[in-house]
């Protein structure tokens, strides 16, 4: 293992071994638990902190971006395992509940990063038992990892019933609300087709049921939004007209200011 930086098991199971600090952006495209063996996990998102310890595990929400500070503490090295679930895991594994138990007050949760229960020995055993396979470098077949992720499942829906919504949000009525996923990632750089398919749609549906909650079309309803947002930065000080154009998604600054100037009167200034 002492060779490895990250050992990939067909984007299932990841493990990533580090001898010294790292950090990166990480973009969760798949519903994520991540389980820390050794070291220091920080994990930053939309300006909240969260710290992991050895023993911690987390639920990463999917299309999410993050920023991880990978720490060695205690001369002991990073070592992290992550599983993930494919959206034809989970929606094959829905298929396979009894409908009749499922949680009808199930909410879908507005964060993106939810830290499970300590010393749970559920956790503790399926990130443990794949251990053997990273340090012999030898990967699991698909039959147990698909195993390892129906143990993932159990795990999080035995934590908390409105997890149901989290891993199912493309079933009604857990189906991704619209508004609440563009107001979350408006500042991403996302097709329309990537927008869908994270709101458990196909393009046509999404753009049927974006109809029904707005008068613009969702690329008209994302300029608008970015506009609002980049406005309200330049106004009170915070940040300068490049910095506010290009974080709020704007890639172009001759065309932001232009478009501004069209919305607001005048250029945008500061």
């Amino acid at each position: 293992m002492e060779q490895l930086d990250v050992f990939d098991c067909s984007n299932v199971l990841i493990a990533s071994y580090f001898t010294d600090d790292r950090g990166c952006a990480h973009e969760n495209r798949e519903h994520t638990l991540i389980y820390l063996c050794s070291g220091e996990l920080e994990i930053e998102e939309r300006g909240k902190k969260t710290v992991l310890h050895p023993g911690d595990c987390a639920f990463m929400r999917r299309d999410n971006r993050m920023w991880l500070q990978k720490k060695v503490e205690d001369d002991k090295p990073y070592r992290s395992v992550v599983l993930k679930f494919s959206r034809a895991f989970l929606r094959e594994f829905y298929q396979s509940l009894n409908r009749q138990q499922l949680p009808t007050d199930s909410k879908r949760e507005k964060v993106s990063l939810r830290v499970l229960p300590s010393n749970r020995p559920d956790i503790r055993s399926l990130f443990e038992s794949v251990i053997p396979y990273f340090d012999a470098g030898k990967k699991p077949s698909e039959e147990v990892l698909k195993l390892k992720m129906i143990e993932g499942v159990y795990i999080l829906l035995n934590t908390d019933h409105n997890l149901y919504a989290s891993l199912f949000d493309f079933v009604e009525p857990w189906k991704i609300d619209i508004l609440d996923y563009l107001n979350e990632n408006y500042m991403c750089d996302l097709s329309m087709e990537e927008i869908a398919s994270y709101t458990g749609r196909s393009l046509a549906t999404f753009k049927r049921d974006f109809a029904k909650v707005s008068d613009l079309t969702p690329q008209k309803w994302i300029i608008k939004r970015r506009l609002e947002t980049a406005h309200e930065l330049i106004k009170s000080g915070k940040k300068k007209v490049t910095e506010a154009c290009f974080d709020v998604g704007f890639k172009n600054l001759s065309h932001f200011s232009k478009i501004y100037k069209e919305n607001y009167g005048v250029a945008p200034s500061w």
